[in-house]
Protein backbone atom coordinates (compact mmCIF):
# COMPACT_ATOMS: atom_id res chain seq x y z
CA UNK A 1 0.00 0.00 0.00
CA UNK A 2 1.54 3.27 -1.28
CA UNK A 3 1.39 6.38 1.05
CA UNK A 4 0.92 9.93 0.22
CA UNK A 5 0.25 10.89 3.42
CA UNK A 6 3.00 13.40 3.04
CA UNK A 7 1.25 14.81 -0.02
CA UNK A 8 -1.60 16.91 1.20
CA UNK A 9 -5.06 17.54 -0.92
CA UNK A 10 -5.77 20.97 -0.31
CA UNK A 11 -8.17 21.13 -2.85
CA UNK A 12 -11.43 19.64 -4.23
CA UNK A 13 -13.45 20.14 -7.45
CA UNK A 14 -17.00 19.25 -7.90
CA UNK A 15 -18.92 16.89 -10.60
CA UNK A 16 -19.52 18.27 -13.95
CA UNK A 17 -16.24 20.47 -14.28
CA UNK A 18 -14.29 19.52 -17.51
CA UNK A 19 -11.60 17.81 -15.84
CA UNK A 20 -9.11 14.96 -16.72
CA UNK A 21 -9.74 10.72 -15.43
CA UNK A 22 -9.14 10.29 -11.93
CA UNK A 23 -5.75 8.25 -10.90
CA UNK A 24 -7.87 6.47 -8.53
CA UNK A 25 -11.13 6.98 -6.40
CA UNK A 26 -12.07 6.26 -2.85
CA UNK A 27 -15.30 4.95 -1.16
CA UNK A 28 -17.12 7.60 1.45
CA UNK A 29 -20.41 7.64 3.01
CA UNK A 30 -22.69 11.02 3.38
CA UNK A 31 -21.07 11.37 6.90
CA UNK A 32 -17.61 10.73 5.65
CA UNK A 33 -18.25 13.08 2.87
CA UNK A 34 -18.65 15.64 5.01
CA UNK A 35 -14.49 16.70 6.25
CA UNK A 36 -12.02 19.01 6.33
CA UNK A 37 -8.83 17.26 7.60
CA UNK A 38 -8.80 13.27 7.48
CA UNK A 39 -6.20 10.37 6.18
CA UNK A 40 -8.33 9.11 3.72
CA UNK A 41 -7.70 5.41 1.62
CA UNK A 42 -8.24 4.76 -2.05
CA UNK A 43 -9.58 1.52 -3.99
CA UNK A 44 -6.19 1.34 -5.25
CA UNK A 45 -4.05 1.35 -1.45
CA UNK A 46 -3.07 4.86 -1.25
CA UNK A 47 -2.87 6.58 2.10
CA UNK A 48 -3.57 10.88 1.48
CA UNK A 49 -3.93 13.45 3.88
CA UNK A 50 -7.20 15.68 3.28
CA UNK A 51 -6.23 19.14 4.60
CA UNK A 52 -9.10 21.60 3.40
CA UNK A 53 -9.40 25.32 4.04
CA UNK A 54 -12.79 24.42 5.66
CA UNK A 55 -15.06 21.49 6.54
CA UNK A 56 -16.75 20.91 3.08
CA UNK A 57 -19.42 18.62 2.08
CA UNK A 58 -18.41 16.53 -1.26
CA UNK A 59 -21.03 14.66 -3.67
CA UNK A 60 -20.70 11.52 -5.76
CA UNK A 61 -18.51 12.32 -8.59
CA UNK A 62 -16.67 15.22 -6.86
CA UNK A 63 -12.89 14.66 -6.85
CA UNK A 64 -9.77 15.79 -4.79
CA UNK A 65 -6.94 17.72 -6.65
CA UNK A 66 -3.34 15.88 -5.90
CA UNK A 67 -0.52 18.55 -5.48
CA UNK A 68 1.63 16.87 -8.25
CA UNK A 69 -1.70 17.08 -10.32
CA UNK A 70 -4.42 14.25 -10.90
CA UNK A 71 -7.44 13.89 -9.29
CA UNK A 72 -9.10 10.49 -6.79
CA UNK A 73 -12.81 10.37 -7.61
CA UNK A 74 -14.97 10.69 -4.66
CA UNK A 75 -17.95 7.65 -5.09
CA UNK A 76 -21.09 7.39 -2.75
CA UNK A 77 -20.35 3.86 -0.53
CA UNK A 78 -23.23 1.98 0.52
CA UNK A 79 -24.54 2.46 3.91
CA UNK A 80 -27.57 1.13 5.78
CA UNK A 81 -30.67 3.04 5.30
CA UNK A 82 -34.45 2.92 4.94
CA UNK A 83 -36.48 3.02 1.31
CA UNK A 84 -39.09 4.67 2.83
CA UNK A 85 -42.85 4.52 0.94
CA UNK A 86 -46.52 5.71 1.52
CA UNK A 87 -47.91 9.41 1.33
CA UNK A 88 -44.46 10.77 0.28
CA UNK A 89 -45.36 14.73 0.10
CA UNK A 90 -46.90 14.09 3.70
CA UNK A 91 -43.85 11.72 4.35
CA UNK A 92 -41.55 13.91 3.43
CA UNK A 93 -42.66 16.73 5.41
CA UNK A 94 -41.90 15.56 8.28
CA UNK A 95 -38.95 14.19 7.82
CA UNK A 96 -37.86 17.60 6.70
CA UNK A 97 -39.36 19.04 9.81
CA UNK A 98 -36.62 16.76 11.53
CA UNK A 99 -33.67 17.95 9.60
CA UNK A 100 -33.05 14.64 8.65
CA UNK A 101 -31.09 14.35 5.25
CA UNK A 102 -33.33 13.11 2.49
CA UNK A 103 -32.61 11.57 -0.60
CA UNK A 104 -35.98 12.01 -3.14
CA UNK A 105 -37.36 10.08 -5.31
CA UNK A 106 -40.13 9.53 -7.98
CA UNK A 107 -41.62 6.78 -5.52
CA UNK A 108 -39.32 6.74 -2.60
CA UNK A 109 -37.54 8.28 0.13
CA UNK A 110 -34.20 7.41 1.44
CA UNK A 111 -33.19 8.01 4.91
CA UNK A 112 -30.37 6.64 7.00
CA UNK A 113 -31.29 4.29 9.06
CA UNK A 114 -32.82 5.70 12.90
CA UNK A 115 -35.06 3.65 14.52
CA UNK A 116 -36.10 6.57 16.26
CA UNK A 117 -37.16 8.11 12.85
CA UNK A 118 -38.48 4.80 11.62
CA UNK A 119 -41.05 4.13 14.24
CA UNK A 120 -42.30 7.90 13.79
CA UNK A 121 -42.82 6.99 9.94
CA UNK A 122 -43.88 3.54 10.57
CA UNK A 123 -46.54 5.15 12.84
CA UNK A 124 -47.16 7.69 9.92
CA UNK A 125 -48.41 4.31 8.06
CA UNK A 126 -45.30 4.74 5.88
CA UNK A 127 -43.92 1.18 4.87
CA UNK A 128 -39.85 0.87 5.60
CA UNK A 129 -37.31 -1.19 3.61
CA UNK A 130 -34.13 -1.94 4.57
CA UNK A 131 -31.43 -1.40 1.86
CA UNK A 132 -28.24 -0.89 1.47
CA UNK A 133 -27.07 1.63 -1.18
CA UNK A 134 -25.08 4.62 -1.73
CA UNK A 135 -26.68 8.02 -0.04
CA UNK A 136 -26.87 11.59 -2.17
CA UNK A 137 -29.64 13.18 -0.01
CA UNK A 138 -30.71 16.80 -1.44
CA UNK A 139 -28.59 19.61 -0.60
CA UNK A 140 -29.81 22.76 1.35
CA UNK A 141 -32.31 25.36 -0.47
CA UNK A 142 -29.84 28.16 -0.21
CA UNK A 143 -27.09 26.75 -1.72
CA UNK A 144 -25.80 24.85 1.69
CA UNK A 145 -24.46 21.65 1.72
CA UNK A 146 -26.07 19.89 4.60
CA UNK A 147 -29.44 20.63 6.22
CA UNK A 148 -28.10 21.10 10.30
CA UNK A 149 -26.45 24.97 9.60
CA UNK A 150 -29.16 27.39 9.29
CA UNK A 151 -31.50 29.44 11.30
CA UNK A 152 -34.95 29.59 11.43
CA UNK A 153 -35.10 33.84 12.00
CA UNK A 154 -34.45 36.40 9.35
CA UNK A 155 -32.29 35.69 6.85
CA UNK A 156 -30.75 38.35 4.02
CA UNK A 157 -32.94 35.79 1.48
CA UNK A 158 -36.20 37.03 3.48
CA UNK A 159 -35.40 40.98 3.55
Amino acid sequence: MADLTSQQIQRAVTAGQDRAQPLDHCLLGYDERFLRRKVIETAGGWRLLVNLGRATSLDHGDAFVLEGGGLVGIRAAPEPLYAVTGELLRLAWHIGNRHTPCQVEPSRLVIQRDPVIGHMLSHLGATLAEIQEPFTPERGAYGHSRTHAHEHGATPHAQ
